[in-house]
């Protein structure tokens, strides 16, 4: 099986790191594989380091008449059975490519985009349940769509990072580009409404940072929050922590969440789409309406105060987890599903 992954994204987000992992996973498990990223001296690092050669093309606007062209040359000379576009931006760059291609386009969907940049996709690829249904609804035919969850890293048993918290804090964990979607402005709330030894590591970067800031000395709690910037340490961070906390207002997945499943940490999220689907509440994960911090204070407290139940909680994010969202169930769905796609054209 021969199958090009195209990602034309941003330089951190939850889909590019999906990404990466199914690309190398899959080369790793022996599929041939083709990466085509837009530059990011950064990604092409990791990706050559787990032993793929990635092509990195411009992927830029309407001006950008170079990239389709190097786009189609380098598939071309793969010869892929299929090609994923992941998100909007590889899709319209995919289509203009494809065109009289032998391959089967599959565009892979992470939220709620425009299908106008899937049209010239076979198949879409969806990694929620509740995605699958909206595409539906846009009047996508459900023959053509498929539902393939992602897999995060096994993390259990990393080394807890040096954070610099007092001894004795009770640690909270959150992960997350600094933008309005993630909603840190709730979390930070909700600290303030806990004691003073629930401190929190915000592990991210982006255009919120100064407000994020800002808004902690407001509140009164500037010392109990350390703002860590992009991490690469995922696992020694959860490692670190007692509880992860996911606020977004928007999350189509959300997997952060699968981070946390993974590392046995219990999670309290706010009820976007994407938690919601993965979190059963009051089994796997504590679940909050979104935007209300009182709530989110309240569920965090639970947690603190409760070790027992913190603990079964967490064991049953890490059995979901297993069971679903490791890497060898995840991938061995992807086989069968890139199979069948190679045929929609052959």
């Amino acid at each position: 099986m021969r199958v090009a992954h195209v990602m034309a994204g941003a330089a951190h987000g939850g889909a590019e790191a999906f990404f990466e992992r199914l690309a190398l996973a899959q080369h790793r498990g022996g599929l041939r594989v083709l990466a085509v990223i837009r530059r990011n001296a950064e990604r092409a690092s990791r990706l050559s380091a787990g032993g793929l050669s990635p092509v990195e093309l411009g992927f830029g606007g309407p001006l950008d008449l170079m990239t389709g062209r190097r786009l189609r040359a380098t598939l071309d000379a793969f010869r892929p059975q299929v090609v994923v576009a992941w998100m909007s931006r590889a899709a319209g760059f995919c289509r203009a490519a494809s065109r009289g291609a032998a391959w089967t386009l599959v565009g892979r969907l992470g939220g709620q985009y425009d299908l106008k940049h899937y049209r010239g996709c076979d198949i879409l690829v969806a990694n929620t349940r509740g995605l699958c249904d909206w595409i539906e609804g846009q009047g996508w035919p459900r023959e053509r769509l498929r539902h393939l969850p992602n897999f995060a890293a096994d993390l259990a048993g990393a080394a807890p990072a040096a954070l610099p918290f007092p001894p004795g804090a009770r640690v909270l964990l959150a992960m997350g580009r600094l933008h309005p979607n993630k909603d840190f402005p709730t979390l930070l709330r909700a600290v303030a409404r806990l004691p003073g030894d629930a401190h929190l590591a915000l592990a991210g970067e982006g255009p919120d940072r100064a407000q994020l800031a800002a808004l902690a000395r407001e509140l009164g709690i500037g010392d109990r929050v350390a703002f860590l910037g992009w991490r690469q340490d995922t696992g020694a961070l959860l490692a670190a922590c007692e509880i992860l906390v996911v606020p977004s207002r928007i999350e189509p997945l959300g997997n952060v969440v699968l981070e946390g499943f993974s590392a046995s940490r219990p999670v309290v999220a706010a009820a976007a789409d994407g938690p919601r689907e993965l979190i059963e509440d009051g089994r796997s994960g504590l679940l909050v309406p979104i935007g209300d911090d009182a709530a989110m204070a309240a569920a965090i407290a639970v947690l603190l105060e409760d070790r027992a139940r913190a603990q079964a909680i967490a064991a049953a994010g890490r059995a979901e987890f297993a069971a679903h969202h490791a890497e060898a169930p995840v991938l061995a769905a992807w086989s069968l599903f890139l199979e069948a796609a190679s045929r929609i054209r052959n």
